[in-house]
């Protein structure tokens, strides 16, 4: 499900790459799973800028693309603070903007050094000089929070398309491998409960991991938590929320051979040899929302991203920051206060309302 513009930025990359030497090439094939071609092409324009000045310093007499990895060996910490003066004062850059650089430089290097192997099972890299330079202290307000967070969570029509794309498309995409298949029909309900959960409440990972059938009121639209603090609280979840998890809740008994001891809410498939089912752990729910971020074409999206898209959106339908910060359990309301930067036109005109229930 990858827009225009992300075909287009995959076109840039490549063509991007073709001037730039052949370990960055590979870092970026090792990193296209988890991060968008947006973000690849940046990293890309920062190692650009950053051998080009090795070059125009006298630090390599050629091409870019021909750059060595020794010569990342013999760099000093000063030579690098010389690249960040660089930055700031000829190309004018602000703080936040040296700090964004120079980390996609700490993240190639920690590749090279900590990641990469040679034949001979040897790092790429023994001495990363980038791992001794600092970022820079910047103090961001909400509203910088805010921006940088707003492109990476799901916006407008796209919260019922990837709940769609989690309960449906993901199998329609993959029908021709029967394993994916046949793993995607075991788990469709539950997954898609989870999502919809996520999306209708806001709660934290930890607090859906060990939801229990006894924490769940289904007169209310709520479910019993205990927050941050050890503060036990009832949160509400919109309708569709609770349509999906009496789905999978309807399911849950067959599907997954589930003992009458077992109260988890959710639960993994039966494994070893004596087919124990357990809770479902919050890595494991990790994974699954980065699979289906990655194949929905959002491979930013995250359950702590599914957690900031509820708030910015019941901010933008209900705009009640006390209520809110109730709900996501925030103990200081300053941090509740970044969704109320959030900008987008798409918050603004947002039509499906989220049906929170009101407080008893």
């Amino acid at each position: 499900m990858k827009n225009n513009s992300q075909s287009q930025n995959y076109k840039k990359l490549d063509s991007l790459l073709k001037e730039l030497p052949w370990f960055v090439e590979e870092y970026i094939d090792k990193k296209k799973r988890k991060l968008s071609p947006g973000t690849l092409l940046n990293y890309c324009h920062d190692f650009k800028i950053f051998f080009n000045w090795l070059v125009s310093e006298g630090f390599y007499n050629g091409e870019i693309k021909e750059i060595p990895l020794s010569l990342f060996e013999t760099l000093t910490t000063q030579q690098i603070e010389d690249f960040l003066s660089f930055l700031k004062f000829q190309l004018d850059n602000r703080e936040i903007t040296i700090n964004r650089k120079l980390s996609s430089l700490k993240s190639l290097f920690n590749y090279l050094q900590n990641v990469a192997e040679t034949e001979k099972l040897e790092p790429y890299l023994t001495r990363n000089v980038m791992a001794k330079i600092e970022f820079n202290d910047v103090s961001e307000d909400p509203e910088t929070i805010a921006n940088r967070m707003e492109g990476k969570i799901l916006i407008g029509d796209e919260y019922e398309d990837f709940r769609l794309f989690v309960a449906k498309d993901y199998g329609e995409t993959n029908k021709s491998n029967k394993r994916i298949t046949t793993f995607f029909n075991l788990n469709k309900e539950r997954d898609t409960a989870i999502v919809s959960l996520f999306l209708g409440s806001g709660l934290r990972l930890s607090e859906l991991v060990w939801l229990n059938i006894e924490d769940i009121d289904f007169n209310k639209n709520c479910v019993r938590v205990i927050r941050k603090g050890n503060k036990e609280q009832y949160v509400y979840f919109s309708e569709q929320a609770m349509a999906d998890l009496k789905a999978y809740l309807s399911v849950r008994g067959n599907k997954y051979n589930i003992p009458r001891e077992n109260k988890a809410v959710f639960v993994a498939a039966p494994m070893g040899p004596k087919g124990t089912t357990r809770r479902l752990s919050g890595r494991a729910i990790e994974k699954l929302i980065e699979k289906y971020a990655i194949a929905f074409g959002k491979p930013s999206l995250s359950v702590h991203k599914l957690r900031h898209s509820f708030a910015t959106r019941y901010h933008s339908e209900i705009n009640d920051v006390p209520k809110l910060r109730r709900q996501l359990g925030h103990s200081s309301i300053e941090t509740t206060m970044i969704y109320t930067h959030l900008k987008n036109e798409d918050l603004k005109n947002a039509i499906n309302k989220l049906n929170m229930p009101k407080e008893q």
